[in-house]
């Protein structure tokens, strides 16, 4: 079939890829499955997709069409061709103002389309817990729902017009039909009108009719995607006596991309929600008082009725990102509600939550109830969102499972439902995880299981199985929002009855009688046991590695902690630095979720005695910035960063270093070298000729300027500089300024000014200016170098560093790898552990002084300044901005503000490297360039990292300053 794909490819309108790298990094999504397809397909438009369905038909293929691949229950996976329309369906088309409606391309984002539609004063309503990343397509073909399902509803509810391509190749659009105009389509020669016509044959029959409502879900359960919805169909005026138009978005709206190929979808939009808005968030002692109060609160108008259980807080607990977020939980609640109150005025928000707490009060079954107001408001729901994600951070091969977490049943049925579910988890000793949307009657509960042991996956049967029949029991959706996919769609006989599960083939046939679109879901569907990531009963792979990966039980399960949620995909304009290089090309290739899954497969399967030796594992690494963003903002801490260094590391020991690499990994050396004669160095760096020569040799693109060497070595002025700028020691504390090699050898200037500054306000600092942080080495993947160099550093420091003497550092990449790669590579790990907490930034030193008093605004100077705050990217995943912020703010009329930019794109190296001088320099555009141009002469640009000063330096023409310089300049 590759070779018929080679030909295809030529014609082809879009790429299509049949590689290994690329056919892996779509065998899975965000479930537990893995299948291998046959391709993967970027089509460019409506007509690339005409040519892949007749491509398919004619060489007995399918077509699985895909968007973010967020999907938790298989949909995204399968053998044939994935169909990727992510990169180049990505247009909002049109938005009518008027009638409320907008009409766009499957690929558009749902936060990014509802940024857009703000000006019209227009929202889209479903809210997943990944609109950053999900699209439109994906909401449609899963009926999505989310956390507003409540008060406005399911896509199902929003999709007026479909634009489809059917498996015939036929361009055919779905939109509201009045009985007279549905009974003409019955009469088409066409495939539209064998599908009208089949459909009205089916169900026009009373007893088919009766069928349904007897056994499909309740009507009062909105969420509801238990396989086709043709209950959906009934209540309309060409199957009874009702008024309303028959829509067959609704029936395509949950299927799964399994009926129809959609390229243009229509919604009906709402208001912009009221303005005024609060949330009280209830605290429980017992899951049963929680999910009564449900009953309760949904008593009155909420447009948020969300729960999370203590499994999910305890998670929380050990997030770098979400600790904080925890701000209003009190105790160790077993549960606690988030119910959002809204109105147009202050005044009547004010009596809905009177009106709640009395409620609430009488029930008597919470034991706090703090009022959340404005950005408190969306961290709270954040906490809850993170919960997807969270739950694969839990360390080894247990994980809680999805294959039941999309259970819905009506509300007056869920203290009961879940009381027997409970009951159910307790037989099969599990400690399930209960969080999500239960103002809807819906709770996404996991089951934790190893499905790497034969008997985890029995246990996954078994446990789905008992719980379908339990919804069965209470006439539930086994399916609320999630989609049937591969785990549900086997039970969906069981949910629906033999009857209308066979109605259900009937209307596939109909549509798709070859079998081209998404086979396997919904009918005729794969076994949910089968096809999964891992091999069940396997023998773990042993992978040696010179790092220290034991706190992710080695660097395979680092991989693994992938769950693959896409949070990597979210785009550039949402808050956080990952992924830069997806935010550049908008390739999956070049997503954190891609490196770990490639990661995954390639030390699961690789035979060869360096498992690294990959070529696949090179080309997903190559536009990693090892920004360390996904450290943090994963909710898995996949720490990809740390992971490339290993890989780069093992790569290197079977195929050599290039002398570019060389150079750059052993730069400092190269640096101290050039100090001696810096003036002579810099010459070389900026004569046009030399240069020239320099940058062949080294790598690097042409239209990069070189650094330059700084004229005053600060090893060599140091005591010069102590002996002229002797300060009284005022405060009694001895601090540790550590003199990385970057500041050193390229900013000597600022490694005065840091001296300066922390003399001037009285400290007693004491200047290490003779070690190597390392950080150019573990870049390059150098890593038994840069362990040298950590275990001297850790020696050496480890008598001088204390609670009482902290160490200090400048330059963030190398002070803070004392707080994270060295607890990896050092042999004396308690040292390491110990030096590690006393580590901080110079930010974080200062800000925490400003804090305790022992800085005031007094000592700084009262002019005014605007000052635009670039961080680095290390310091945004190990520490955070707001010191550089905090210390900014500390003089009376300074005013800094922080650029919302994620990563400059200069990495170190990697905007140097002429193969990757386009994406950094893209990647400068995304935010950082713009806001730097738009700012005034007189604003000062303020940037921590040396790369990202040279990085703005290039990209715009302005000199950024460390903000110890601009604080030292401020100092009175």
């Amino acid at each position: 079939m590759k070779e018929q794909i080679q030909v295809f490819q030529k014609i082809f309108n879009g790429e299509i890829f049949t590689d290994s790298l690329q056919t892996a990094l779509y065998a899975t999504d965000a479930s537990v499955y893995r299948k291998i397809p046959l391709a993967v397909a970027y089509p460019k438009n409506a007509r690339a997709i005409k040519q892949l369905v007749a491509f398919a038909e004619e060489h007995n293929t399918s077509l699985i069409p895909r968007t973010a691949g967020t999907s938790l229950a298989g949909q995204c996976v399968g053998e044939g061709i994935v169909v990727d329309v992510s990169k180049h369906f990505t247009k909002i088309l049109a938005v009518d103002k008027e009638n409320r409606t907008v009409t766009l391309q499957p690929g558009v984002i749902r936060d990014e389309l509802n940024q857009r539609l703000k000006r019209f004063g227009l929202f889209f309503g479903p809210n997943t817990s990944t609109s950053n990343r999900c699209m439109i397509g994906g909401m449609v073909g899963n009926n999505s729902s989310g956390t507003t399902s409540i008060q406005y509803g399911v896509t199902r509810d929003k999709v007026l017009k479909l634009k489809t391509i059917l498996s015939n190749g036929e361009e055919v659009v779905f939109e509201p039909l009045s009985k007279e105009d549905f009974l003409k389509k019955t009469e088409l020669n066409s495939l539209e009108g064998k599908i009208y016509k089949t459909l009205y044959n089916e169900l026009r029959s009373e007893a088919t009719r009766q069928e349904i409502w007897r056994e499909f879900p309740k009507p009062e359960i909105h969420r509801r995607n238990t396989g086709y919805a043709v209950d959906s169909l009934l209540n309309t005026s060409v199957f009874g006596n009702f008024n309303d138009e028959i829509n067959l978005c609704k029936l395509l709206c949950g299927s799964e991309g399994t009926l129809a190929f959609t390229t243009e979808i229509t919604l009906q939009l709402d208001l912009l929600p009221p303005k005024y808005t609060a949330m009280i968030a209830t605290h429980y002692e017992t899951l049963e008082a929680c999910l009564n109060d449900v009953i309760v609160a949904m008593q009155h108008n909420l447009h948020t009725c969300e729960m999370m259980d203590d499994v999910i807080l305890d998670c929380t607990k050990k997030s770098k990102t979400y600790e904080p977020y925890r701000f209003f939980v009190k105790a160790n609640p077993k549960a606690i509600l988030l119910l959002e109150l809204k109105s147009e005025s202050e005044e009547n928000l004010q009596e809905q939550i009177a009106a709640l707490q009395k409620s609430l009060a009488l029930s008597k079954h919470s034991y706090h109830s703090p009022i959340l107001r404005g950005a408190e408001i969306e961290m709270a729901l954040e906490l809850r969102k993170a919960g997807l994600g969270l739950l694969g951070n839990m360390v080894g091969d247990r994980k809680a499972v999805a294959c039941i977490e999309d259970t819905a049943v009506a509300l007056e049925d869920l203290p009961s439902y879940i009381s027997e579910f409970s009951a159910l988890m307790k037989k099969y000793g599990q400690q399930a995880v209960y969080y999500a949307h239960a103002g809807a009657g819906e709770l996404h509960l996991r089951p934790i299981l190893n499905l790497k042991e034969e008997e985890g996956v029995d246990y996954f049967r078994k446990i789905t199985t008992d719980v379908a029949i339990l919804c069965k029991k209470y006439k539930g959706s086994f399916s609320g929002e999630h989609g049937d996919g591969i785990v549900r769609a086997e039970f969906i006989p069981l949910m629906i009855g033999e009857k209308n599960y066979e109605l259900l083939k009937r209307i596939k046939s109909a549509f798709d009688p070859q079998n081209i679109f998404n086979p396997g879901k919904i009918v005729n569907a794969y076994k949910m046991d089968e096809s999964l990531r891992y091999a069940p009963g396997r023998e773990e792979p042993k992978v040696e590695t010179l790092m220290d990966f034991g706190d992710y039980q080695g660097i395979l399960r680092l991989a693994e902690s992938c769950n693959g949620s896409g949070d990597c995909r979210k785009n550039a304009d949402s808050a956080g630095a990952m992924c830069p290089s997806y935010h550049a090309t908008k390739n999956e290739k070049d997503t954190t979720r891609a490196r770990a899954n490639a990661l995954r497969e390639v030390l699961t399967n690789n035979e060869s005695v360096n498992k690294f030796n990959s070529k696949e594992l090179k080309e997903v690494f190559d536009l990693c910035l090892s920004c360390k963003a996904c450290a943090s903002e994963c909710p898995s801490n996949v720490d990809i960063s740390t992971a490339k260094a290993e890989f780069l590391y093992q790569y290197n020991k079977a195929n050599g270093v290039s002398l570019s690499n060389k150079l750059f990994g052993k730069s400092t050396k190269l640096n101290k070298m050039a100090s001696k004669f810096p003036k002579l160095s810099n010459w070389f760096f900026a004569n046009g000729f030399t240069s020239k020569i320099i940058k062949n040799i080294g790598g690097v693109h042409q239209n990069r300027s070189l650094p330059k060497i700084s004229i005053r070595n600060f090893s060599k002025e140091f005591q010069t500089i102590k002996n002229e700028y002797v300060t009284i020691n005022n405060n009694n504390k001895k601090l540790i300024l550590f003199i990385d090699e970057f500041s050193n050898y390229l900013d000597a200037e600022i490694a005065v000014d840091s001296f300066l500054l922390l003399t001037g306000l009285g400290y007693d600092v004491d200047v290490i200016d003779s070690l190597d942080s390392g950080r150019a080495l573990l870049s390059k993947g150098f890593l038994e170098e840069a362990k040298l160099e950590a275990n001297k550093n850790i020696a050496f420091l480890k008598q001088k560093v204390s609670e009482n003497v902290p160490l200090i550092g400048i330059e963030p990449s190398a002070i803070l790898s004392f707080r994270d790669e060295y607890l990896r590579l050092a042999d004396d790990k308690e040292s390491a552990k110990t030096i590690s907490k006393n580590t901080f930034l110079i930010e974080e030193f200062l800000a925490a002084e400003i804090q305790n008093g022992t800085i005031s605004a007094a000592q700084f100077t009262s002019e005014e300044k605007q000052i635009k705050i670039h961080a680095h990217c290390h310091q945004k995943s190990l520490s955070n901005q707001k010191v550089t912020f905090d210390i900014l703010n500390l003089p009376k009329n300074y005013k800094p503000t922080i650029i919302p930019s994620g990563c400059c794109g200069m990495a170190g190296s990697f905007g140097y490297e002429k193969e990757h001088y386009d994406v950094s320099m893209k990647i400068g555009e995304l935010k950082l360039f713009p806001v730097v141009r738009k700012a005034t002469e007189d604003t000062l640009i303020s940037a921590n990292g040396t790369s990202c000063r040279h990085q703005i330096l290039d990209g715009t023409g302005r000199k950024a300053l460390h903000p110890v310089t601009i604080l030292k300049n401020a100092l009175l």
